[in-house]
């Protein structure tokens, strides 16, 4: 298994086992380890972890884009090339973007998908080749990453189709698009765009044609093209078990799928099973599931893993940072889908702006790195929170390395890494106060690479924290019999930090291997050093032969 995440049935034997949802457990006073220093001290507060993820396994996901991408039909050659690069840096999955044809042809990030089996095969849309490139170029990327080891995990866009073939009429009911409890009229004829026949692609792939009958509801009638509002189809629902933003937010956009209706669940999975069987990935990330009802995936998951004869790794981006409903979502779902962990992206957003007014102890507050560690994938930032998009969020520059060091080197959670954070990126677009703004991402790729070497080799074991100070904080990993050597993390939102902390390793030898500190610090015989960092940032001491 080289995803190096935890499986279902791992998650649930380790749930039943007792390991529970916290993060921290508390040492009790009897288990402390005693203190002996040259000079007196008071006892620091240490906390102790419980594994979230099989012991000397350590992966990294990376999503392999952003939205600004460029829109050149390369980045599937890119990332052939890339592969054994980042396999060597230590990336053990990519999350590639929608590979599908959309809306948008050439210009479409995926998301506005069109046709999901067109993955740059047919010449629709305006074009044969997707964003990101050909058919052939994606299955030849896929194979490179294959190659290298690294897994392959495939954006799956199931709340919606665009970019409809023909028009159809039927009857709908106008809803307020602000209050989807709300009529605005009575049941009419009306005219959408809901005829999905693919008429280059003739059939090949999949047979599936779409018409009004297999959604629940569209944006835009052509009979009345000014009133604005969510037209829910005849015989229709709002899916239950969704977000309750907007009283109910089944409709996102476009052609919004009716998850219930037979046809439409046989054809997603018909797709998960051609994914699995055509371009041979690993898992898939689930889009905008906030807006789908949960108990599909249950489904859906079983047809797909049966397929395969093997769990898959499978994460949803239910984006909120309410920790309630997101443990409501994972009860709801069995625990068969790990989630992205926006609350705690939104700490670090918050923790960036604020500087050393951000209370640093409270980091983990309301995340699933603290509730759901065995769910979490953690990350720092994505396409939609980077720069002059609709969810922007951003991590300033400043405190991207401590967030980073934060889910690359903690024992909770599978950490997720941002490729514009890694390599940086240079774009330009309308921001949200309708002018034009040039973005410069600065590339973190020295710390990151160093983090991730880190996290390789030394980021195994028992996890002690020291959250004991407002603008410095700490934790230590004692490593395991097959990487004896672990290391110490000190991050500091304001001055110079420095803490009194216990490695486990007596009389051991610690280097920063970020280069912000220079000496050598050696712990004394029961294993404790006073550690440090510079201003604002962090050091990462890892045990050195020196």
């Amino acid at each position: 298994m080289t995803l190096r995440t935890l499986s279902r049935r791992r998650f649930l034997a380790a749930i039943a086992g007792g390991a529970g949802a916290t993060a921290a457990a508390r040492w009790g006073p009897g288990l402390r380890p005693s203190l002996t220093s040259p000079q007196p001290r008071p006892q620091p507060r240490m906390t102790s972890t419980p594994s979230s993820a099989p012991a000397d396994i350590n992966g990294v996901l990376m999503q392999a884009f952003h939205w600004y991408t460029p829109a050149d039909a390369g980045h599937w050659r890119r990332l052939e090339q890339q592969a054994p690069a980042l396999a060597e840096a230590g990336i053990t999955a990519l999350w590639l973007p929608p590979a599908g044809k959309g809306l948008a042809g050439r210009l479409d990030v995926g998301y506005g998908i069109y046709d999901p089996y067109d993955l740059g095969e047919f010449d629709q849309r305006g074009t044969v080749a997707t964003k990101y490139g050909t058919r052939a170029e994606y299955l030849a990327a896929v194979a490179a990453c294959r190659g290298a080891g690294i897994q392959v995990i495939a954006d799956a866009v199931f709340n919606h189709l665009m970019g409809a073939d023909a028009e159809e009429e039927f009857n709908a009911t106008p809803y307020d698009p602000h209050n989807r409890f709300h009529a605005l009229g009575e049941e009419r004829r009306i005219r959408g765009w809901t005829r999905y026949t693919y008429p280059a692609r003739a059939g090949a792939h999949s047979a599936m044609q779409w018409h009004w009958w297999h959604f629940d509801a569209v944006d835009y009638n052509s009979l009345e093209p000014g009133f604005q509002a969510v037209w829910r189809i005849e015989g229709k629902a709002f899916d239950d078990n969704v977000d309750l933003e907007r009283g109910n937010y089944d409709y996102l956009m476009g052609c919004d799928l009716d998850i219930d209706h037979p046809e439409v669940r046989d054809a997603l999975k018909h797709w998960g099973t051609w994914m699995l069987d055509t371009v041979g990935v690993d898992g898939f990330r689930l889009d905008a599931i906030k807006h789908i009802g949960g108990g599909f995936f249950a489904d859906w998951i079983d047809h797909v893993e049966a397929h395969a004869g093997r769990d898959l790794f499978v994460v949803g981006e239910y984006w909120t940072t309410s920790l309630a409903t997101l443990s409501w979502y994972a009860s709801h779902t069995g625990g068969r889908i790990h989630l992205f962990d926006a609350p705690l992206h939104h700490n670090f957003h918050v923790a960036s702006r604020a500087g050393s007014g951000y209370d640093l102890r409270r980091l983990l507050d309301g995340t699933l790195m603290r509730h759901l560690p065995h769910l979490a994938v953690t990350l720092v930032e994505n396409h939609d929170t980077q720069p002059l998009q609709a969810l922007e969020s951003v991590v300033e520059p400043w405190f991207k390395p401590l967030a980073y060091a934060f889910i690359l080197l903690r024992r909770e959670g599978y950490p997720c890494l941002f490729l514009p954070d890694y390599e940086g990126a240079h774009y330009r677009d309308r921001g949200h106060d309708g002018q034009q703004h040039d973005v410069v991402l600065v590339s973190h790729r020295w710390i990151l690479d160093r983090l991730l070497a880190a996290r390789r080799d030394h980021a195994y074991g028992e996890q002690h924290d020291w959250f004991d100070h407002p603008t410095c904080i700490g934790w230590t990993r004692l490593g395991t019999p097959a990487h004896p050597r672990g290391l110490a993390v000190l991050m500091s939102n304001g001055g110079e930090g420095w803490k009194w902390m216990s490695t486990g390793r007596p009389n051991a030898s610690y280097i920063d291997i970020t280069e912000h500190r220079r000496e050598v610090i050696r712990t004394n015989e029961h294993g404790w050093a006073e550690f440090r960092c510079p201003p604002g940032s962090l050091s990462v001491w890892v045990e050195t032969a020196v």
